[in-house]
């Protein structure tokens, strides 16, 4: 028997109208495990309405009570961290050890939050003109939403929410289809934490469900993390509709090993950053470019490290990947391993060819070599775990590469040479960096986001820039009588 997955309104699950529905399965048995209920236009209309009264009480609650909710939050998210994770492992199918991770990174964002008194602190001018004041204040937009990707269904919403919510705005989530139990956990621990019903909503949904988000007049704000294509058409919809947007993209993200790199560090670096999750990661590592003579080297380390991972059912203990979020997913990244053969690439470990699970969506980790930027398997973002490598003679060659290709989400170099880590963090087109670090993504207190086609806009999420995201600025310039002039009884002596 599958599960019925509805929405969260005004502090309670709701069944939806059935009229739609879309399947949910346990990718590491291919069984469907719940049927999720799909809004139609009407449905989303009433989840914005009651978040609208949410948002005009919630943005007056005093800032020491926002923060206690935030603290509450905190702490339930750090007690149900392990079921949280076996829900996203359930759905997504990723290794549990992934899933706490991803767990653990949306618990940073909370605490950031949690720091709202601070964050929302304006400025203060004082006798900027005789008896003339000036001051600035934040305050929050009203009803914001976020749309929100299959490969991190817990961190993403909480990148998003915990700073809407902690500036006094009312957050609509509308989670990705294919794993949407976990914003309804979510949704369960806010209201524990003591947050007010409607302050925080949870609607099922595809296509119909984004577009009248997008539409509706009262939803101020968009929040988006996900493909290019999507982004592209979230992030024009809704600026034409005078909405605030922030979309995330996709990536292509490269990996520079020099020749004077410690050679096992980055095959280390280039096998857990590239197949981790399954590749299906924003900031998952798909190319390597091999400068002058590591490439040899670089290649066989890679290649020698592929046979250890265990590919296997993420609950399993001792998991090091698990399958792909789909069957059809799984297909369409293994077509790029056949793609990539027939132009003229060499396909050095091939994962259809692993030692897999009979049921599920698995694909073994696969390595391609001698790939250039001609190639599908260089151009198009696969979001699996599929890596590539590409040969380059020199640092400059492989910089170009870089700055020549269409995204620009995240990016790393692997050298013991600081000046070249230097003019490549300088240098480099990408709006993430990391030096010995594959996965630069950035702390709580920093903000995340790509440049080119990896980004829309120009807010990146969570961090200092989702604080500014979810709010608006006053400013206000006021004059007083002078108390010594004033023929108001102050009910105090007067002095000059």
């Amino acid at each position: 028997m599958t599960s019925i997955i509805g929405h969260w309104i005004q502090g309670r699950h709701v069944t939806g109208s059935a009229q739609r529905t879309s399947p949910v399965f346990n990718p590491a048995t291919g069984e469907q495990t719940g049927t999720v209920h799909l809004a139609s236009t009407e449905e989303v209309d009433d989840v914005v309405a009651s978040a609208v009264v949410a948002a005009q009480a919630w943005q007056r609650i005093p800032l020491s009570r926002r923060t206690a909710v935030l603290f509450s939050f905190r702490e339930l998210l750090h007690a149900h961290a392990d079921e949280l994770a076996a829900i996203v492992t359930a759905e997504h199918g990723k290794v549990l050890a992934d899933a706490a991770g991803e767990v653990a990174r949306g618990l940073e964002n909370v605490e950031f939050a949690t720091a709202v008194p601070q964050l929302l602190k304006g400025g203060y001018s004082e006798q900027v003109s005789s008896g003339v004041d000036v001051y600035s204040l934040r305050q929050p937009l009203g009803v914001v939403a976020g749309i929100t990707p299959f490969n991190f269904p817990a961190m993403v919403p909480l990148w998003m929410c915990a700073n809407a919510i902690a500036v006094g705005n009312a957050f609509i989530l509308k989670p990705s289809e294919k794993d949407p139990s976990v914003s309804l956990r979510l949704a369960e621990l806010w209201q524990e934490a003591g947050l007010p019903d409607g302050v925080f909503s949870v609607v099922q949904g595809d296509k119909v469900a984004v577009d009248a988000l997008i539409a509706h007049p009262q939803v101020s704000a968009l929040s988006f993390v996900g493909s290019t294509p999507i982004a592209r058409y979230i992030y024009e919809q809704g600026t034409a509709r005078d909405k605030r947007v922030q979309a995330l993209g996709g990536a292509k993200n490269h990996m520079v090993v020099l020749p004077d790199a410690d050679v096992d560090m980055a095959a280390d670096a280039a096998v857990s950053a590239g197949y981790g999750a399954a590749g299906e990661r924003c900031m998952a590592i798909s190319v390597v470019l091999a400068v002058g003579d590591v490439g040899d080297r670089l290649v066989e380390a890679i290649a020698a490290r592929i046979p250890r991972l265990h590919v296997g059912d993420g609950t399993v203990p001792g998991a090091d990947m698990g399958p792909l979020i789909t069957a059809a997913h799984r297909d369409r990244v293994a077509g790029y391993i056949d793609d990539g053969h027939k132009a003229g690439a060499r396909v050095v470990v091939d994962g259809r060819s692993a030692d897999l699970p009979d049921k599920g969506f698995f694909l073994g980790a696969t390595l391609i070599d001698d790939v250039d930027a001609s190639m599908s398997v260089y151009q198009d973002e696969i979001f699996g775990p599929v890596l590539s490598v590409v040969r380059c003679a020199t640092f400059d060659d492989a910089l170009k590469i870089i700055n020549a290709n269409t995204y620009a989400n995240g990016t790393a170099i692997f050298t013991r040479d600081g000046g070249a880590a230097r003019r490549f963090q300088s240098e480099v087109e990408v709006g993430m960096i990391g030096i010995n670090v594959p996965i630069p993504v950035p702390v709580a207190y920093y903000s995340f986001g790509g440049w080119k086609a990896s980004l829309f806009g120009d807010s990146h999420m969570y961090g200092p820039e989702g604080i500014n995201f979810y709010t608006r600025a006053k400013v206000v310039t006021s004059r007083w009588p002078d108390p010594a002039t004033s023929t108001v009884d102050l009910g105090f002596p007067q002095t000059r």
